[in-house]
């Protein structure tokens, strides 16, 4: 499994850099992680768009879909070339109004998942977590077809259901909208809250994401550190970055 950065900040972009999403992949199978700002600009630095073959959405706020509709007017001016007839865009259906926006007429179709069964799409089996979030929003545990494992915990406030859902993952991707000095009501989590899972859930290394716009973000790493254990890599996400698991 490569997982590729194509954008990590939470809400808006800012410093020429894109909100969250991730390319995913495995063999020749191509999996879009949410498609925030600025998403396609950035995968078409690696692989076509039309060579996606599928697109999955943790939940609907904009900073994790506003390029789907730029996304779809894309595979729908392009019919050439398409690795799949129509693109399937995978979303939850708690959100009808905005479930319906993912079929788009001769380019996309949207297909629903849910946290009562996995999915299996293309090598990837993937579990789903509903998180703690203002609107229907959902952790996904995605396990390729060697067994390698990536959390991506999505939008959330900390809560213990985390930890195993988390379990012995190769890479853990953390929502870290904030720093560990944050105070009140919370619907992302601080880096120690990040560093505390990965340490809880004995993750192999932890990717601090959908980072604040403002503020140090070596702080960030270091402040998840003191939580983590000495065998738990932690790096914020950057740029254009690529894990091999």
């Amino acid at each position: 499994m490569k997982v590729k950065v194509l954008g990590f900040y939470g809400g808006y972009p800012s410093n020429g850099i894109g909100t969250s999403s991730y390319l995913i992949q495995s063999g020749d199978f191509n999996l879009l992680l949410d498609c925030g700002s600025n998403a396609l600009n950035e995968l078409q630095e690696t692989i076509d768009p039309l060579e996606l073959n599928a697109v999955i959405l943790s939940h609907y706020h904009h900073d994790h879909t506003a390029d789907v509709g730029v996304l779809q007017y894309y595979w729908q001016l392009n019919p050439e070339g398409r690795k799949e007839p129509l693109l399937p865009i995978y979303g939850n259906t708690e959100d009808p109004i905005n479930f319906a926006t993912l079929n788009w007429p001769n380019a996309t179709v949207g297909k629903p998942y849910s946290d009562l069964q996995p999915l299996e799409i293309g090598p990837f089996r993937i579990e789903f977590m509903r998180t703690h979030h203002p609107v229907p929003a959902f952790a996904m545990r995605i396990t390729d077809e060697n067994g390698k494992v990536l959390v991506f915990t999505a939008d959330t406030s900390y809560f213990d259901q985390l930890i195993p859902f988390s379990k012995n993952a190769d890479l853990l991707i953390t929502d870290t909208n904030f720093f560990a000095d944050k105070k009140g009501l919370k619907w992302h989590m601080t880096s120690e809250e990040s560093g505390q899972l990965a340490k809880e859930a004995h993750v192999k290394k932890l990717l601090l994401s959908h980072l604040p716009q403002k503020g140090d973000l070596d702080q960030l790493i270091v402040e998840a550190k003191l939580q983590v254990d000495s065998n738990c890599q932690v790096d914020c996400a950057m740029q254009n970055q690529v894990i091999i698991l």
